[in-house]
């Protein structure tokens, strides 16, 4: 490490102000800072300093998005071969089927492939996704960078994973390089960057694939892997995710095969417990906010419930309890509703925030026929409003101290 340390300092000149390669300053410091801890320290004005900075902080969020990534890499394997007719010993019921999803019974499924075979396969299937994603994100973040002469931030770091974790595995990369491209310029860059955006970029690149090309995020067949055409599919296996057999008023998985995770979907959305996981630990280092996630859940259940107070369709009769488990709902309120910059900034308006997270995406589902889904929506919708509830906090809290500070002075 030492010998690497001394070969960026002997290279740094060339990079500084003055060097033959200083139009690159802002590349190199990039990767400097990627290799080590920064060396920069305020020099005036008031500052809060501690051990937190946001490398270290998009670090947490990237090791607390990892359980979801690899679960989801042997899910993209699991329903591949399940949909082929190889893997179909995870259907019994009991202890057991937690044991064999995961190879732990017999060290290989009752029939079909083995664990490490099974992942291997999602394996291969995700990793494109995310070396596009990371290749042309930062690409656009270096050349902006450059072009402006200002740091490169580390806040794609995080929205480069984010990104393939919400998308159908069998996405076009094609299709998913645009869709990056438009949230890193359209929805980053164009307000200045890291910190300066107004709605979460990761988002924005599922909702321009979304509106741009519906079919490949729709259907039943987008959710599982190498199902081209002429792929001989197991008689009853449909590939529609369990949200949108709700939607439809057919019958979904057991609650043991939602909360695991072994059911159709985005690649890192399937698994709440894979979740979970990661939640406990963003919470345990104070880097999100629980009272989003909680609001989130109490918003969702309040609209759950009374929707099956009325159950006026079998939709709407789902058990509220259910809408946490489908979807993407646990993985937006986790790590999509709790991004720092473009969520509720004041205590009081991250419950506000959340809860109408919460809420607004039940209301999706239920009364949106065409699009089941909700929650990216409900999120991207109050990231908008995120400035304006702030505001009525804050506003809030101005008149009631000016009242009692004229009712002491009376």
């Amino acid at each position: 490490m030492k010998f690497l340390l001394d070969t960026v300092h002997k290279i740094k000149p060339t990079f500084s102000k003055g060097g033959k390669l200083s139009f690159l300053r802002s590349t190199f410091d990039a990767f400097e800072d990627f290799l080590f801890v920064p060396n920069k320290v305020t020099r005036r004005g008031t500052h809060i300093r501690d051990a937190n900075d946001l490398k270290r902080m998009m670090t947490v969020v990237i090791v607390a998005a990892l359980p979801a990534l690899l679960f989801g890499m042997w899910n993209v394997g699991y329903q591949h071969f399940l949909a082929t007719g190889v893997s179909t010993g995870i259907q019994s019921t009991g202890t057991s089927t937690v044991l064999q999803a995961f190879g732990i019974s017999t060290g290989i499924f009752t029939s079909g492939p083995g664990f490490l075979t099974t992942f291997w396969y999602g394996f291969l299937k995700v990793i494109p996704l995310v070396l596009v994603s990371y290749i042309v994100g930062l690409g656009i973040e270096f050349i902006s960078a450059q072009i402006r002469g200002h740091e490169v931030n580390e806040g794609y770091l995080v929205t480069g994973l984010l990104i393939p974790l919400i998308m159908p595995v069998d996405v076009p990369l094609w299709m998913l390089a645009l869709s990056v491209a438009f949230a890193v310029i359209i929805g980053k860059e164009i307000f200045g960057g890291t910190g300066m955006n107004i709605w979460n970029p990761a988002l924005l690149a599922r909702a321009f694939l979304f509106f741009a090309y519906p079919s490949h995020i729709s259907g039943s067949t987008v959710w599982i892997a190498g199902l081209t055409k002429g792929t001989d599919i197991v008689d009853g296996f449909s590939g529609a995710t369990p949200l949108a057999n709700a939607a439809a008023g057919l019958d979904i998985p057991s609650l043991q095969q939602l909360f695991l995770g072994t059911i159709p979907g985005s690649i890192g959305e399937t698994s709440t417990l894979a979740i979970l996981l990661g939640a406990a630990l963003l919470l345990f280092t104070g880097v999100a906010s629980w009272k989003i996630m909680i609001s989130c859940i109490v918003g969702a259940l309040s609209v759950g419930g009374l929707a099956n107070g009325l159950a006026i369709n079998p939709y709407m009769a789902l058990p509220a309890y259910c809408h946490l488990l489908l979807g993407g709902f646990a993985f937006g309120a986790v790590f999509m509703a709790t991004d720092p910059v473009t969520g509720a900034q004041t205590e009081t308006g991250k419950w506000i925030y959340g809860f109408l997270i919460g809420a607004f995406t039940i209301c999706l589902r239920l009364f949106n026929p065409g699009y089941p889904e909700g929650m990216m929506l409900a999120i991207l919708l109050m990231n908008t409003f995120a400035p304006l509830i702030d505001h009525y906090v804050v506003q809030s809290s101005i008149r009631r101290r000016a009242k009692r500070a004229k009712q002491l002075t009376l």
